[in-house]
């Protein structure tokens, strides 16, 4: 299997320019060790671990370029068979956390950031989180130890995983758009289906930023961030393009939407989904339109919401897929059939 070894390639920016680190065949398993959002801040995984500060030399380095090198990626990974005008699509096999993660308080970056009434919530902070194997052996299924007396089930996604734009070069720690980026979307994990335009021959697929855990909206702007080994693959859906990127899970869809302010976040998500779900399952717009009002099952799901120089906000508006199958049933020559087929 090929293997990215943690700290042979590392990149801050999706740029076409970029010379493939690895090719691979749809359809191929293969595995990446990715860093963390602040390239080290947890310095080995020993039971004593260098930890360095918010405000010390580790992060002053990060912060000497525009915008600063967080969120460093790996790639790009050259995709057999994708070129320009397809959807590459990467399917998740499992994320496993490294022994540590780190969340806290980052300079400038936060809603609280400048507060006087909470000044401790302004103030620079790193609170290390330890990664426990679960019933695998793994930290994939493990848990997620936040205080002596507070822990809870890891649930590992993957922050940053992007293509190359076509005609721009966006950084890792601020692009974002069609070809995904640094969306901290909970639902690029283990199971699911990621579709992604691409806007080059191979596709050029980048890694990074992965997340032991995170709230809704990543408030402060710093998840658990961690080190991960991720395992994945992918394959091409031919001559197709996308508004923005769109998830397939085991039971449901999600369609992304990514603007400021978050309510053109939330009408780009549910534009997406009606979209998806008319395009590809059958699904008349005025009917989605009428049941995202009246069923129940309709989520809107808040991803990234964060105080951040550039940053957008990301929201996704899912539906299950027995809503679909159920509803679209209708008779055709005196049988039932189902209309819905397989998502793109």
């Amino acid at each position: 299997m090929k293997i990215i070894r943690r700290g042979k390639v590392q990149k801050y920016a999706f740029d076409n320019r970029d010379k493939p680190c690895l090719r691979v065949k749809q359809g191929e398993v293969f595995q990446v060790e990715t860093d963390d959002a602040l390239s080290g801040l947890i310095a080995d995984d020993s039971d004593n671990p260098l930890v360095h500060p918010m405000i010390g030399e580790h992060v002053a380095k990060l912060q000497q370029s525009y915008p600063p090198l967080y969120n460093p990626v790996v790639g790009p990974i050259f995709v057999d068979g994708c070129e320009d005008g397809d959807v590459l699509a990467v399917t998740i096999d499992w994320i496993d956390p490294w022994r540590y993660g780190f969340s806290g308080i980052l300079p400038g970056v936060g809603p609280l950031t400048d507060s006087l009434s909470r000044s401790d919530c302004a103030k620079p902070s790193v609170h290390v989180i330890e990664h426990l194997p679960g019933p695998s052996g793994h930290t994939r299924d493990g848990t997620a130890v936040y205080s002596d007396s507070l822990s809870w089930p890891l649930e590992p996604f993957i922050g940053t995983l992007a293509t190359a734009s076509q005609r721009e070069v966006f950084t890792s720690v601020l692009g974002q758009g069609a070809f995904g980026g640094n969306i901290d979307c909970r639902d690029i994990c283990a199971g699911h289906t990621i579709y992604l335009n691409s806007y080059n021959r191979g596709g050029l697929l980048y890694i990074g930023d992965v997340h032991g855990g995170q709230g809704d909206t990543e408030y402060t702007g710093i998840a658990d961030e961690t080190r991960a080994t991720v395992q994945l693959s992918c394959r091409v859906i031919k001559n197709k393009r996308l508004p923005c990127v769109r998830i397939e899970k085991p039971d449901s869809v999600v369609a992304v939407g990514i603007n400021l302010p978050m309510e053109q976040a939330l009408y780009d998500a549910t534009n997406n989904l009606m979209a998806w779900l008319e395009e590809d399952y059958g699904v008349p717009a005025k009917d989605l339109y009428v049941r995202m009002s009246c069923d129940p099952a309709f989520r809107i799901r808040t991803y990234q919401v964060v105080r951040a120089m550039t940053l957008q906000h990301v929201v996704g508006a899912e539906y299950p897929k027995n809503r679909l199958f159920n509803a679209l049933t209708k008779k055709k020559g005196g049988k039932k059939t189902a209309a819905g087929r397989r998502p793109v």
